[in-house]
């Protein structure tokens, strides 16, 4: 399923849920049957079963703890697990369970490329019936043979993998656009035929009138006799009246067919630029990441307009990095925004009262950003328990007021939707600050990043290699 395809919630969550029964429908009824499991995006809280799972010696459950690579610690060090290490343990409970019927919610969040081939290759061997919400367009390719469009009031099912079933669905959205189209052109050429018509019936009644006649003109009477008695007279009438009808058809059928409106995906507020050539200068380091490993950070430097990808397997420490910048960068806050990995919902429902409190000016420049991002502004308004997708959308429309001279992203595409996605990278590519991204999305990241800084394992260390080449693999 598509996640947000028409650039605004469409609650797909709330779909999954209600198929797992965690809801129950306002209206009408869910039939369901056998074993269903339902995985959240949020990963804040230890899986019932994991401890069992990993205790366990059954065979299925030491397939499964091996190719997703489960930690026998994973239960006790659960709040210092990456949030990509804690989506492998959600998903590994999930299909140990064996469901008759699997519901998930952006399984590949947080996951890095090896770890998402083991995912991909664990939810291919599932037998069951799935139900996918994500915004990867590879895993639905690759594991979906139907896709559902949430289009509220509607929900448009395609056959085929998301790259077919897109096409379609656009295929026969151009399709409509281009009847709806005709169809208004042929009703303006009735509308114009129909005035003609009009001002010659007004015409026609003029001349049947004798009151213009001179009292002996007989011959003049005579032949408007003549006119009222064959009918020649209302002709002109008759046949504005007729295009009425075809008028008001054409009217309907144009009424009939439904293009959603679309909305302005595309913004940046100028001015966002530091008049420091170099943002900052941190010297080397090394910080421990646990009691065997450590991450040898060397001198770095970044500039102005420097557009910066993090990479490196899950668990490498990356978040630790960005932190370690964070703590030693000198730029003010007003012009630093920073969005992390995760944000827990106490944090959520605050963020979401200090924005309502916003003066009427701010607000109105923050639900403009979101608006661009793809949602509508007027559901968020004195909600505070948005989507996590609709969060990171408030809190970039936050910095973005403040006219940033950094802005640093942490896994900047889980949670949101396509479109959002397509919008986020447009954004960005036009934004004249530094860039600093940690994420695993590749292609996100070939769209708005020039350099890479990665992380990769040696030995019991993990080390930082710099690449000023453009990022591609």
């Amino acid at each position: 399923m598509d996640r947000n395809r028409r650039a605004k919630r469409c609650r797909k969550t709330t779909f999954l849920q209600l198929a797992a029964g965690h809801l129950q429908v306002q209206q009408g009824t869910i039939k369901r049957s056998g074993h269903i499991v339902f995985c959240p995006q949020r990963t804040d809280d230890v899986p019932a079963q994991l401890s069992l799972l990993i205790s366990t010696v059954e065979a299925e459950a030491c397939v499964l703890r091996g190719k997703l690579r489960i930690g026998d610690d994973w239960v006790s060090r659960w709040q210092t697990l990456s949030h990509g290490e804690r989506k492998r343990a959600q998903i590994a409970v999930a299909l140990w369970q064996q469901p008759d019927v699997l519901l998930l919610d952006e399984p590949t969040n947080h996951i890095d490329i090896t770890a998402r081939e083991l995912l991909i290759e664990a939810l291919t061997s599932f037998r069951g019936i799935g139900l996918l919400v994500s915004h990867d367009r590879d895993l639905l390719d690759l594991l979906c043979q139907q896709c559902i469009f949430l289009d509220p009031p509607q929900a448009i099912i395609q056959p085929g993998n998301y790259t077919k079933a897109a096409a379609d669905v656009k295929r026969e959205e151009s399709s409509l656009q281009d009847r709806r189209h005709s169809l208004q052109q042929n009703l303006e050429r009735l509308k114009d035929e129909s005035k003609r018509r009009c001002a010659k019936a007004s015409r026609a009644n003029k001349k049947k009138s004798k009151r213009h006649l001179a009292r002996g003109d007989s011959d003049g009477r005579a032949k408007i006799d003549l006119a009222r008695v064959s009918g020649q007279d209302g002709h002109a009438g008759r046949l504005a009246k007729q295009l009425k009808g075809r008028i008001k058809h054409g009217q309907e059928q144009i009424s009939e067919i439904k293009i959603k409106k679309r909305y302005a995906t595309h913004f940046w507020i100028d001015g966002s630029v530091s008049p420091r050539r170099i943002l900052f200068t941190i010297p080397a380091d090394i910080i421990a990441l646990d009691e065997s490993r450590k991450l040898h950070i060397p001198e770095i430097s970044m500039l102005r307009d420097d557009r910066i990808a993090i990479t490196g397997a899950n668990g490498m420490g990356k978040t630790t990095f960005i932190r370690h910048i964070l703590n030693h960068i000198d730029i003010p806050n007003e012009h630093l925004v920073y969005l992390p990995q995760e944000i827990d919902m106490m944090k959520t429902r605050k963020i979401m009262a200090d924005v309502n409190h916003l003066s009427h000016e701010q607000l109105g420049k923050i639900m403009t950003v979101v608006s661009a991002l793809g949602s509508r502004p007027e559901r968020l308004l004195h909600n505070l328990d948005i989507s996590p997708g609709e969060l990171r959308k408030v809190l970039l429309a936050l910095g973005i007021i403040r006219q940033p001279h950094l802005i640093v992203m942490d896994e900047p595409t889980n949670h949101l939707d396509l479109p959002a996605i397509e919008c986020l990278e447009n954004a960005l590519r036009d934004c004249p600050c530094g860039l600093l991204l940690i994420s695993h999305d590749l292609h996100f990241l070939q769209q708005v990043t020039s350099k890479r800084w990665h992380l990769g394992q040696h030995e019991t260390n993990v080390m930082i290699s710099i690449d000023n080449r453009k990022t591609t693999d």
